[in-house]
């Protein structure tokens, strides 16, 4: 596993996995990026453990990327400090154009700098 070096590299590894077409790419990431104990928790779901939290990214690309065409984006630079972590986001076409949908993840982080307790607060 490789270690994360700051909360910006966490805050871009994290945006990117929802965008990334290879599945072993992203299983891998997710593990990177995630806790081995790690507990993911949407309005519509609650996710624990590596497995389940790679089930709930490849469902959002599948759905989200691969069949409607989005990308998800930063919107802004993340926020950290004491172990928490804001990660605001934008699902937009990839051709371009508004977001269609935006939120903010709020991270919890282990004492390995990785996401121990990730929750999804959606603004549209």
């Amino acid at each position: 596993m490789t270690e994360l070096s700051s909360p910006a590299e966490l805050a871009e590894r994290y945006m990117t996995v929802w965008n990334e077409p290879d599945p072993r790419v992203r299983r891998s990431a997710v593990a990177q990026i995630w806790g081995a104990e790690a507990r993911c928790c949407t309005p519509g779901g609650d996710y624990v453990g590596i497995e389940a939290i790679e089930g709930r990214v490849a469902a959002a690309y599948d759905k989200w990327v691969a069949q409607e065409g989005f990308v998800f984006r930063p919107r802004g630079g993340a926020d950290e400090h004491h172990g928490g972590m804001r990660v605001r986001w934008d699902m937009v076409p990839s051709a371009g154009g508004e977001p269609v949908s935006s939120g903010v993840q709020f991270l919890l982080l282990d004492g390995d700098g990785r996401v121990r307790y990730d929750y999804q607060f959606m603004d549209s």
